[in-house]
């Protein structure tokens, strides 16, 4: 199967839909027949990658700590939209620390998440072979 640019695009928060956890399952199972995969956060989507989420109230399981095991799929492209955290009083301290390990690099972490604006967005999106909206 050749490589294709696949990118998933998470616009909805992490809880109160299936949304959020289906796109992330999807995205291994991507990574895992070696597609090219990158992730978009934008919208409600940018809480999926916030810190400390407690989702103890309302009685889900938490899936946010999946997200910090998507290097090790070779997944090191998640780009945040500037905008969308601002619009939302947030900033890219209240992420999750995530990163890969680069093995080209003698293994060291570097971080995976890569802040954009809404333009530089359309413009990485346009670059992709496969995108899907969740």
């Amino acid at each position: 199967m050749a490589t294709k640019k696949f990118m998933f695009v998470n616009r909805k928060a992490p809880y109160g839909s299936v949304y959020a956890l289906e796109a992330l399952e999807v995205v291994l199972i991507s990574a895992a027949f070696e597609q090219d995969v990158s992730l978009a956060f934008i919208d409600d989507g940018v809480y999926q990658i916030t810190k400390g989420q407690n989702t103890d109230a309302i009685g889900q399981k938490n899936f946010s700590n999946t997200f910090k095991a998507l290097g090790d799929y070779e997944i090191n492209k998640l780009y945040v939209e500037k905008e969308s955290l601002e619009e939302r009083g947030l900033t890219q301290d209240d992420l999750m620390d995530l990163v890969w390990e680069d093995e080209d690099d003698d293994w060291a972490e570097k971080p995976s998440i890569i802040m954009v604006n809404r333009s530089e967005m359309a413009d990485v999106m346009a670059e992709q072979e496969v995108t899907l909206s969740f």
